[in-house]
């Protein structure tokens, strides 16, 4: 750190920012381009730090506020958002100048956090803290791949109509896509440049006329095209190209979009700053891919509900881990040809360490699993036709009362979402209040959303729509959301029960295919409304699974799966 404090001396600027993204501004960033990690030791999936020169600040949100103290918090004093942003820290009345990445940074973002008084922000060419990081990881080149129609359910000429009509609709000449999960998407090519997502990293520009130039590293396209509409540029083209483009109204997606593209725009034509419309049109999945992504499901629920009886069998006879347990759980997932690799780093957390929301097991960490502590189980698959996430929170001999009425009322909230009817206006924020109310009943909480948007063969976390407080995007037929309520009690349990639903005509259906944990269920709080939800849920559950099972396992299913 001192050697990066002596850098900011040379560059005369009394501060950095240093952002979890890449330039691709991807959710999960490959180790040689993880640089919040290198500088801070913060592994969580948002955040970024704010040195300065006698103070060095961490930001995240309350999902990762306990992990990012046990990282970061002997150098970097830990700050919540939405609680405080940097103008809340960042008080003074002489001048000072910040220095940041042009390339790592939205405009958005910028004024967002760092619009403050007597703050001056300087882009700076240079990553500067590339300049301290000696030992950088190199980049491991992966080729592009098509995925079949039979997988993606529209081409890509079908797809290329609807962003052309958008076009014409907003009286734009060019469309720049910089989000690689919806270059993915408009071509139907998958890559592997992020850690947990098959994201092809990839910038798009797209004129009125249906033509395509594709920035990226041609290595990884491999004779991938060939077609006379699309052109391949090298990634370092695009700042060239767009000089080229005169007088021309340009649509960039703001969520996406470095501040050094929308600087060169700025400066030669006319800006459309809106979120790129393919979000939307990915978000809205067709019937082939609910189709396979229903098959997917069944897939993973297979390998889950095994691995929930494995647990439950051996648990008291075996040193089951945290490691040792998520292990086995990948094991089971591995069985399956279609498997190719997690969604997200699972979370596998016994007692107090299901507690932090995103939670990743480590040597130093890791803890038997034991019969009186709660285990929390968030895991999910990438498939050829498919991303699963699910979470269960599971007992072994758990006697609580308290645990149970919490658990409970969790799930009432999860019930509460399923159940909700969607109507023309129907909002993530609507639905988010309803899953918070049984426990606000008795002033709990949690601090995350209700749910998040879900890829097809991509993100894990996918936008725009979500459940949560503040989303007003409307939700309609075909999107797919994770629902997911939960309660963490810090330094004792952690509680979270989260399926995978999409819309089908005016209300949610299951994806999810797993078994709830019966053993902490408190009946006496549970409508009948409620109890008749849980049992044909769990009809289905074993009605779909029940083929897969050995004879012991079926035993197991039948039990797990009976009325309540």
């Amino acid at each position: 750190m001192k050697r990066f404090k002596k850098i900011l001396q040379d560059y005369r600027i009394n501060g950095y920012i240093v952002p979890k993204n890449d330039e691709y501004f991807n959710e999960y960033v490959n180790s040689s381009q993880d640089r919040l990690k290198f500088i801070s030791n913060f592994s969580g999936s948002a955040g970024f730090a704010l040195i300065l020169e006698n103070q060095n600040y961490l930001f995240t949100d309350g999902r990762y506020t306990i992990q990012a103290n046990n990282e970061s918090g002997k150098k970097f004093k830990v700050i919540t958002i939405p609680k405080k942003f940097p103008k809340d820290v960042i008080k003074t009345k002489k001048k000072i100048i910040l220095g940041f990445d042009p390339k790592l940074h939205t405009e958005r973002q910028l004024k967002l956090f760092f619009e403050v008084k007597n703050v001056d922000l300087v882009p700076i060419s240079q990553n500067l803290v590339d300049k301290v990081w000696m030992n950088k990881p190199k980049e491991v080149v992966r080729p592009f791949f098509k995925i079949a129609l039979k997988h993606a359910g529209k081409s890509t000429e079908t797809k290329i109509q609807k962003v052309k009509k958008a076009l014409k609709e907003n009286k734009a000449d060019y469309l720049l896509v910089t989000a690689p999960e919806n270059v993915a998407w408009l071509l139907n090519i998958r890559g592997g440049d992020s850690s947990f997502s098959p994201i092809p990293n990839a910038r798009l520009l797209i004129s009125k006329k249906g033509k395509i130039n594709i920035f990226t590293n041609r290595n990884k396209l491999k004779n991938l095209f060939n077609d006379k509409n699309i052109e391949i540029f090298d990634e370092a083209d695009l700042e060239r190209v767009l000089n080229r483009i005169y007088r021309k109204k340009i649509w960039l997606d703001r969520l996406s979009c470095a501040f050094i593209y929308k600087n060169i725009i700025t400066k030669r034509g006319k800006v459309l700053d809106k979120i790129d419309p393919i979000y939307f049109f990915k978000s809205i999945k067709n019937k082939t891919e609910i189709k396979n992504i229903k098959k997917s499901h069944l897939i993973d629920g297979v390998a889950l509900t095994k691995f929930i009886f494995w647990l439950k069998k051996n648990f008291n006879s075996k040193k089951i881990t945290e490691i040792s347990a998520q292990n086995k759980l990948e094991s089971f997932r591995k069985m399956h040809i279609s498997y190719k690799f997690p969604s997200f780093s699972t979370i596998s957390g016994s007692g107090p360490n299901g507690a932090i929301i995103h939670y990743k097991a480590s040597k130093k960490t890791n803890r038997r699993l034991v019969a009186d502590e709660l285990y929390l189980v968030d895991s999910g698959g990438q498939y050829s036709f498919g991303t699963t996430d699910v979470t269960r929170t599971i007992s072994f001999k758990n006697k609580s009362k308290y645990l149970k009425e919490i658990y409970t009322r969790v799930l009432k909230g999860n019930i509460a979402v399923s159940k909700f009817k969607i109507k023309k206006n129907s909002t993530g924020a609507q639905i988010d209040k309803n899953a918070r109310k049984f426990l606000n009943q008795i002033n709990l909480d949690y601090p995350h959303g209700t749910g998040h948007g879900i890829g097809y063969f991509l993100n894990v976390h996918e936008g725009p729509q979500s459940l949560s407080r503040n989303n007003k995007i409307k939700l309609k037929k075909g999107m797919v959301v994770s629902n997911e309520p939960g309660y963490y009690k810090k330094g004792s349990f952690g509680i979270r029960i989260e399926n995978l639903i999409y819309i089908k005509n005016n209300k949610f259906e299951e994806l999810t295919i797993v078994p709830i944990e019966k053993d902490l269920i408190y009946k006496k709080i549970l409508s009948n409304s409620e109890i008749n939800w849980i049992n044909n849920y769990h009809k289905k559950v074993e009605k779909s699974l029940k083929r897969f099972m050995s004879l012991n396992e079926k035993k197991y299913l039948t039990k797990a799966c009976s009325p309540i």
